[in-house]
């Protein structure tokens, strides 16, 4: 049985984000995955990538809702006005 090298403690990771602002971890040898790109200057063991992504990533939701919420919330108050 082989073990993932996303569960391995001596594995080194970078961190990624997408156009939607989210974040993942992803092992430092393999290629950066299509749609999302390596978060500059972001590199160490599995416990330093995840506390950088948890303090960074503090709005869960994908960009693009918060950006129709934002417009729904500012035409809301154009027409309360």
């Amino acid at each position: 049985m082989s073990t993932s090298c996303f569960d391995r403690e001596d594995e080194t990771f970078i961190v990624l984000v997408n156009h939607e602002e989210q974040y993942s971890i992803w092992p430092h040898w393999k290629a950066v995955p299509g749609g999302w790109t390596a978060v500059e200057g972001v590199k160490g063991d599995k416990k330093t990538v995840l506390d950088y992504v948890e303090k960074t990533w503090t709005d869960m939701r994908p960009k693009s809702l918060r950006d129709w919420m934002a417009q729904q919330g500012a035409a809301a108050e154009t027409t309360a006005a």
